[in-house]
């Protein structure tokens, strides 16, 4: 089995060609639906279970709402000229928080999709001047460009799509 690497250990290449955000939002879009072809017809109990990993299902699919306004916030930082992006809580403090797991997961994936729509809307409004514009990430400490931080959210979106695959796949 391949080893993944953690999540905060991933490196982020700038990316130079800003149209490709074009093609990024298609895929941020899809997510929603990812997810729920992933679960379709996974046994509800299940998707509370741990086993191995930190979080459930639930709380996996919880998470990538809980980040919503994080990601929506540093677009519009980066379409406003700001020179540094908010900074994450990266405890996950909403997240562990959160009783993710006694909501329903059907829910769960509708909240989630309702707030990447403000997500994509956002994207899809930016201007070619833009694109241009760049923004400070606070852990990583490299400059982001509106594709550079969609391409952020749509690999941290996979990270947990496929720990979600990996959980399923213990069953």
């Amino acid at each position: 089995m391949i080893k993944r690497t953690k999540w905060f250990d991933r490196k982020f290449a700038t990316i130079d060609d800003s149209s490709l955000l074009i093609d990024i939002v298609e895929r941020l879009e899809g997510t929603g639906l990812r997810i729920e072809h992933k679960l379709h017809n996974s046994g509800s109990a299940y998707l509370q279970s741990t086993a191995n990993y930190k979080w459930s299902i639930k709380k996996q699919v919880g998470h990538l709402a809980d980040l919503e306004p994080l990601w929506l916030r540093r677009v519009q930082q980066i379409r406003a000229g700001e020179a540094d992006l908010v900074a994450a809580d990266l405890t996950n403090k909403k997240t562990e928080d959160a009783e993710h797991d006694s909501r329903r997961i059907k829910d769960l994936i509708a909240d989630f999709t309702e707030q990447r729509k403000k997500l994509i809307s956002e994207l899809r409004a930016c201007t070619g001047a833009e694109l241009d514009h760049q923004a400070k990430h606070p852990r990583l400490g490299t400059p982001m460009k509106l594709v550079d931080l969609a391409y952020f959210v749509a690999e941290h979106d996979d990270h947990h799509l496929a720990s979600i695959h990996e959980m399923l796949m213990q069953k």
